[in-house]
């Protein structure tokens, strides 16, 4: 998807969609008189559905609520950071298990998700009686309404892993209808999110049927990588085995690893071979700072994450700090290591960057320049930066293949997946390592300090983490394993004597985020996560 674009079709949108999508829980239900009056070309439906794709990249409303706020900061990947304990206390209150209900973070968050459902259900409505024309064609169509199942399946996906079971709503509500909607249960969510993505992988291109602009777009590949996902947070792994078989045989000629891992993370990097599904941002230079949902262009998270100090360039906030856990786990030579964390030293180490005792910078998320060579991205104006956010990337897909394989007691395809992921890293390691990266069995990890032979489900963990540090999924690996009390609560004691003094035990029902205040007050029937 062309990142100027899409931009300028949303704003060819924005009218019609503003009354009918952009607020959950504030606007009326839509006249159908002028909606029918705008779904009356094919022109039209394309732009609709282009639109359904803008939520995913909010990323600030009220406060900022970047998803890697709660995917890496609430985890042993990641501290807070900023300027000091109060700079974004409510991070600080989801990092130290200290957060309530009115968490301006999780009702963010949780508002926008809805905003992009609204969006696929208004398409999903109005578009399938839109007839054919040159723009349009049936094949066409067809593809539009599966982005927009895919879409309505990824809000949900994203809403049930952070707060469980949530309202289901499939169609276009009218206001009554909305302030009474219970939550459905985990399992009939994830249910929905099943037979949309079902319906999406059937009626979705490939992504080399794309043209060059409509880079970006939900593809059939990712739909078959989101079904493996859906079907591994369940803990069904013969689903989630046969959905990753499926992508690796149909979706051979389609991906491929980089030969270079740092490669995923630059500028000229983006939408590449190994990509599956990525969030696109643009280079827009007009600043609009402070005014919030529907007005991002660019991403937040670049001047969120760069070096608080002047002394590499540009400065930023310091925020999503890597920890010493994280970079203690890397294996001697992996060279996923730097291209993950950044070292201050020398000339480049300031004060500015020290955050109760951790001086780390994450380097995935806005430490390249454009070429991949030097320490800081620019952004287009004060606050926005053009990288895209890579969700699904085929390293992902092969580890959560490995993971299905093993927990099925498939210890070849386990072991095969996991290779590919590894030799692709051994292949970067320094000139001279000895013996980097050795294949499974032979080597040992270090978790928590301690040194161990690795069973294959612990060398597959090890391995996410390795590959996916700071990319947003390590909280919600830890809380499907099941083991989110006891690998945070013994981080804990792995930290800085400054952080450990700002941290609360984890409890179980924090494994799941409190339901928001705001939303409770406004929907009768809406109820709270246990204990908040």
């Amino acid at each position: 998807m062309k990142k100027y674009n899409i931009i300028k079709l949303l704003t060819a949108t924005a009218a019609a969609l503003f009354m009918t999508a952009c607020s959950w829980v504030k606007e009326p239900a839509p006249g159908v008189t002028e909606l029918e009056d705008y779904f009356v070309s094919g022109q039209a439906c394309i732009n609709n559905v282009t639109a359904n794709y803008v939520p995913l990249v909010w990323e600030f409303q009220s406060t900022y609520y970047s998803e890697w706020f709660i995917g890496d900061v609430m985890s042993d990947d990641a501290i807070k950071g900023g300027q000091n304990v109060s700079d974004m206390s409510q991070a600080y209150e989801l990092e130290n298990f200290k957060s309530n209900a009115d968490n301006e973070i999780a009702y963010d968050f949780y508002g926008a998700q809805y905003q992009g459902i609204a969006r696929c259900n208004l398409s999903l409505t109005y578009i399938p009686d839109v007839a054919c024309d040159s723009v349009m064609t049936q094949s066409v169509k067809d593809r539009l309404i599966g982005e927009c199942y895919f879409l309505r399946a990824y809000y949900y996906f994203r809403l049930v892993r952070a707060f469980g079971g949530v309202p289901l709503t499939l169609q276009v509500e009218n206001s009554d209808e909305r302030w009474a909607m219970p939550r459905e249960t985990t399992e009939n969510v994830y249910k929905q999110i099943i037979s949309d993505l079902t319906e999406a992988e059937r009626l979705l291109w490939n992504k080399s049927e794309y043209a060059s602009e409509d880079l970006g777009r939900a593809t059939k590949g990712a739909a078959q990588a989101m079904l493996m996902k859906a079907y591994l947070y369940q803990g069904k792994y013969t689903e989630a085995e046969q959905w990753g078989a499926k992508f690796l045989l149909d979706q051979e000629s389609e991906y491929s690893l980089t030969p270079n891992f740092a490669d995923n993370f630059t500028l000229a990097g983006e939408n590449n071979c190994e990509s599956v599904f990525e969030f696109q941002y643009a280079n827009e230079s007009t600043s609009d700072y402070g005014t919030g949902n529907g007005s991002t262009r660019g991403t937040f998270t670049t001047i969120l994450t760069r070096s608080r100090a002047t002394n590499m360039g540009d400065e930023g906030w310091g925020f999503n700090k890597p920890t010493q856990n994280l970079y203690n786990e890397y294996e001697e030579n992996d060279p996923r290591r730097d291209a993950t964390i950044m070292s201050l030293q020398g000339e480049y180490a300031s004060e500015n960057d020290i955050y109760l005792g951790n001086s780390y910078l994450n380097r995935k998320s806005g430490m390249y320049n454009a070429d991949g060579s030097g320490y800081t991205y620019k952004i287009a104006h004060a606050s926005r930066g053009v990288l895209n956010n890579k969700q699904i990337r085929l390293a992902d897909v092969l580890l959560m293949y490995a993971e299905a394989c093993e927990e099925n007691g498939n210890t070849i395809g386990a072991e095969d997946a996991l290779e590919r992921v590894r030799a692709r890293a051994r292949a970067n390691a320094p000139e001279g390592a000895i013996n980097p990266l050795p294949e499974y069995p032979n080597y040992t990890i270090k978790i928590n300090g301690v040194e161990k032979t690795p069973t294959l489900k612990e060398a597959i963990r090890h391995e996410r983490r390795m590959e996916l540090a700071m990319e947003g999924h390590r909280w919600f690996d830890l809380c499907r394993w099941g083991v989110a009390v006891e690998v945070m609560n013994a981080y804990r004691e792995t930290e800085t004597p400054e952080a450990r003094a700002e941290m609360s035990e984890m409890r179980p029902f924090q494994t799941l985020l409190p339901i928001p205040h705001k939303q409770i007050l406004l929907n009768s029937a809406l109820t709270q996560n246990p204990e908040y």
